[in-house]
C-alpha cells in the first residue's frame, strides 16, 4: 500500500510519524514544494520522502489534511483518482476565529468528495487534536478513531491501516453519519476515548 500526505500542518506531520513509526513508507506534499520539507523528511527517516502533489495523488491512499479553505486550490489539477482512496482529515473551521463555514445543511466530506470526482473518500483522522493523534497508545489501551464512508471497500483499507497504526476504528456509518464526528456540530470531535481489551 502507497501512502501519501497532502498537508503539512500539525495534522499532516502527526499522521507522516504515526506512518513512519509503524514501518510504513510515506509520501509528503505541499504547497510549498518539496524543499520546503527537507527539515521534516530528515526527522521522520528514510521512510519519508517529499514529493510534489500531483505525485501525492498517485499513492493507493492519500491523506488529504489541509486547511478548509485552501482545499479547492490543493486539489485543483490533481487526478483522475480512478478509484484511489482520500482519506479526509479535515473540519470545515479555521483557527484563529474558528468560526464554522456554512455547508447548507450538507457535511463537509459530500463536499470534498465532490471535489475529488473517482475517489474512494473515507472520513477519518479529523476528531482528535494533534497531541493525542501523535499518542494511539494510552492509559493502558488505544484511542479510538471514528471513520465513515459510502464505500465499504475503502472503509475496510483505512480501519487496517488505522489499526497498523496502534488506533481501535469505530466506523460510524456513511459520511452523513459522519457528521457526528466533525467539528463543528457533532458530538463526538475532542471526545478521548480508550478501548481497553
Amino acid at each position: 500500500m502507497n501512502i501519501s500526505i497532502i498537508g503539512t500542518g500539525a495534522i499532516g506531520a502527526a499522521i507522516a510519524r504515526l506512518v513512519v513509526n509503524a514501518g510504513l513508507n510515506v509520501s509528503i506534499a505541499n504547497s510549498r514544494g518539496p524543499d520546503s520539507l527537507a527539515s521534516l523528511v530528515a526527522e521522520l527517516g528514510p521512510l519519508a520522502q517529499a514529493v510534489t502533489p500531483l505525485q501525492a495523488s498517485q499513492a493507493d491512499v492519500v491523506f488529504l489534511a489541509v486547511n478548509w479553505s485552501r482545499i479547492p486550490g490543493a486539489v485543483e489539477g490533481l487526478g483522475p483518482w480512478n478509484g484511489r482512496i482520500v482519506v479526509d482529515t479535515n473540519n470545515p473551521i479555521e483557527a484563529p476565529l474558528f468560526k464554522p463555514f456554512d455547508l447548507n445543511g450538507r457535511t463537509s466530506s459530500q463536499i470534498v468528495a465532490d471535489m475529488l470526482p473517482g475517489a474512494l473518500l473515507v472520513k477519518a483522522f479529523n476528531h482528535l487534536a494533534p497531541a493525542f493523534l501523535a499518542n494511539p497508545g494510552a492509559e493502558g489501551g488505544k484511542r479510538v478513531l471514528f471513520y465513515s464512508g459510502e464505500h465499504p471497500q475503502a472503509k475496510q483499507a483505512v480501519a487496517e491501516l488505522i489499526a497498523r497504526l496502534g488506533f481501535f476504528g469505530i466506523d460510524l456509518g456513511g459520511l452523513q453519519q459522519g457528521q457526528l464526528a466533525q467539528f463543528p456540530g457533532g458530538p463526538l470531535p475532542g471526545l478521548n476515548l480508550v478501548k481497553h481489551n
